[in-house]
């Protein structure tokens, strides 16, 4: 039997929602400037005019020397106020992103909730749940300090973006692969 985790995540950058709106919203763009996490990304089908029922495929991974591969298709669009995925794959279940202006700064918060399909992670789950759990949180801090760089990055003027450090990369990209 799968094995459940319910997680939420909340960052807080400096921008506005429609620059946060952008950036989630280019999911090919997630290796490059996520890349902690986001080994590789690729369509699979558009959807409709608005996004929804894109599915691209994922590999990603964490500190933990593993990687899954996943689907995620667009459930509800990209607005102003978040959207949704649902995945499936080596994960199951949803994903929800809602966006709130807050001054001069966005509040991301975003929900997961999902089944570990993965045999490894199935297997291991009973014992290593607490380190599962440690792993997303680990995933969603780089996370953040990503997105952080890139609403930067998308701001500086071709001087300033030699000055912007590069986003934290995977701990384990050799083994990523697994």
């Amino acid at each position: 039997m799968a094995q459940s985790y319910r997680c939420s995540s909340v960052w807080r950058v400096a921008g506005t929602v429609n620059e946060v709106m952008a950036v989630l919203a280019d999911v090919e763009s997630l290796p490059r400037w996520w890349p902690s996490v986001y080994r590789s990304v690729s369509t699979l089908s558009e959807g409709r005019a608005d996004g929804v029922g894109r599915r691209v495929s994922l590999r990603t991974t964490g500190w933990l020397p593993y990687s899954l591969h996943w689907v995620s298709t667009l459930t509800e669009p990209v607005t102003r106020h978040g959207f949704a995925v649902a995945a499936s794959g080596d994960l199951a279940g949803t994903g929800q992103w809602t966006f709130e202006q807050d001054g001069p700064e966005v509040v991301l918060t975003f929900q997961w909730s999902v089944s570990a399909n993965k045999p490894l992670v199935r297997r291991l789950s009973w014992l290593c749940r607490p380190a599962f759990a440690a792993n997303h949180r680990w995933s969603m801090a780089r996370g953040e300090e990503s997105l952080r760089l890139e609403l930067r990055r998308r701001r500086a003027t071709p001087h300033a973006l030699d000055h912007i450090p590069q986003p934290p990369r995977a701990t384990f990209a050799a083994l990523g692969s697994s």
